[in-house]
């Protein structure tokens, strides 16, 4: 049994629930005892914890993936996108894919330092890292700890490559360092943009910048030369797809050289925020949309299948597909980037090191 004890109020997220991980063991039940309850309960607050990493480099050797490596400077993400199929990470720790997932973040301090360790080993061998594959590494926080910047900062010493994904506008302030890198050919940026539309964005990604907000930066990430993709993502039928078109020649009219897309995901815990999410928002075409989701996945709402998983599989599936093609073509846009230099990387020094001579 999972029954959520409230004992706050929620305003401005998405999620709309805090149930248990799947790996958790014991859940509270809430039950009425007769005593008086408090009326004015205290609002929900983002609340971020320090944690000491060990190592920083993630490996994958997911076929259908573009890169083999990435870091995470933050755990958890306070933009709270109902739909970030990032969540069910947040089960590993003992915390809910729910709000804690968006409320209960954690700041990885030392990353700079692990990050720094790890490119100076001898047996690293460099291709490009991508960040903010799984939580946004400009997410509000970051304004305090700056542990992304100094990352950034280590990666543009070293000379290595970096493909960062995010929505946050902070980014902004770090041009100064990706500027130059992008000069090297180091550096790329991809912009996810679900809608155009500032009431919906609101509503399912409420702590994230306005989708008018997010043009603006590709415009000033394009305007300092740093290539800029402008990713139509996650796509939901009947809902954001028909924006489609909109949403790639509004980025390419920003100053976007590339496009991709991918179609929503609901892995594990995902599937039942969302349901939720569209029962309260969009009742009228929650049905509908979940449909149209089991028919690209064999009837499951979800198929983590290699090469499918990102867009499904299907009749819905070919025709989004489809359009995306025509729209970039039309725009100019183009799928894949050229690649990063690689051949610029020099293992950083570690304090007290001798350095070479050679």
């Amino acid at each position: 049994m999972d029954i959520e004890n409230r004992n706050y109020t929620v305003k401005g997220r998405a999620a709309g629930s805090n149930h248990a991980g799947r790996f958790e063991r014991h859940v509270r039940e809430a039950v009425d005892d007769g005593w008086a309850q408090e009326t004015d309960l205290p609002v929900l607050r983002t609340v971020t914890r320090p944690e000491v990493a060990r190592s920083l480099i993630t490996y994958n050797r997911s076929p259908d993936m573009p890169f083999d490596r990435s870091i995470n400077p933050y755990r958890g993400c306070e933009h709270g996108c109902v739909y970030c199929f990032a969540r069910p990470s947040h089960a590993y720790l003992g915390l809910s894919p729910g709000l804690d997932f968006e409320t209960q973040l954690i700041a990885r301090l030392n990353a700079p330092e692990v990050l720094r360790r790890e490119l100076a080993a001898k047996r690293y061998r460099v291709a490009p890292i991508a960040i903010g594959t799984n939580t946004d590494p400009y997410q509000p926080i970051e304004r305090d700890h700056e542990i992304m910047r100094a990352c950034l900062q280590v990666l543009s010493d070293a000379g290595h490559p970096v493909a960062i994904v995010t929505k946050g506008t902070l980014i902004e302030r770090d041009i100064d360092i990706l500027g130059p890198m992008a000069r090297r050919g180091l550096v790329r940026v991809g912009i996810s943009v679900t809608t155009l539309d500032a009431k919906l964005s609101r509503l399912m990604e409420p702590r994230a910048p306005a989708p008018k907000r997010r043009l603006q930066m590709i415009r000033r990430l394009a305007e300092a030369g740093i290539p800029v993709r402008i990713m139509a993502s996650p796509m939901i039928p009947a809902l954001t797809d028909p924006e489609l078109e909109a949403i790639l020649s509004s980025g390419r009219d920003a100053g976007a050289r590339h496009a991709s897309w991918i179609m929503l995901r609901l892995p594990a815990e995902v599937s039942p925020l969302v349901q939720e999410w569209l029962a309260e928002h969009y009742p009228d075409r929650a049905e509908r949309i979940m449909q149209r989701l089991r028919e690209m996945h064999g009837g499951k709402e979800y198929d983590a299948t290699w090469h499918r998983r990102m867009r499904g599989e299907g009749p819905y599936a070919e025709m989004v597909a489809g359009r995306f093609n025509l729209a970039i073509k039309r725009l100019g846009l183009k799928t894949n980037a050229p690649p990063m230099r690689c051949d610029l990387f020099r293992p950083p020094v570690l304090p007290g090191a001798q350095m070479s001579l050679f």
